[in-house]
């Protein structure tokens, strides 16, 4: 029995070991700080989908601690800056940085 009941607490140990590592990725604070970003992300990309002239396939959009990274091609100039008002529209955004490259 002492057996068993030390093997169960070797396992759950290094389970709950290994498992905690992975609640926070990407040098994030909390897990609130993941979902808050994770959040942030998705409502900017639904927001390029909602307007015309963002051509949302073409740009990426990732979020770390608020601050949000538009990475991308866009048609020209005017694409490139309504995608940038659009992501600091969105409820949480902190700072945007706007790395769209224009297509020639």
């Amino acid at each position: 029995m002492n057996v068993r009941t030390t093997l169960a607490i070797v396992f759950t140990s290094l389970a709950l070991l290994f498992t905690a590592g992975c609640a926070v990725t990407r040098g994030q604070e909390t897990v609130g700080a993941y979902v808050d970003d994770t959040a942030i992300t998705t409502a900017v990309k639904s927001r390029f989908v909602e307007n015309k002239t963002v051509d949302a396939a073409a740009i990426s959009v990732e979020t770390l601690n608020g601050t949000v990274m538009l990475s991308g091609f866009a048609k020209n100039t005017s694409e490139k800056l309504t995608a940038e008002t659009i992501a600091r529209g969105v409820k949480g955004v902190k700072a945007v940085k706007n790395e769209i490259a224009i297509r020639p």
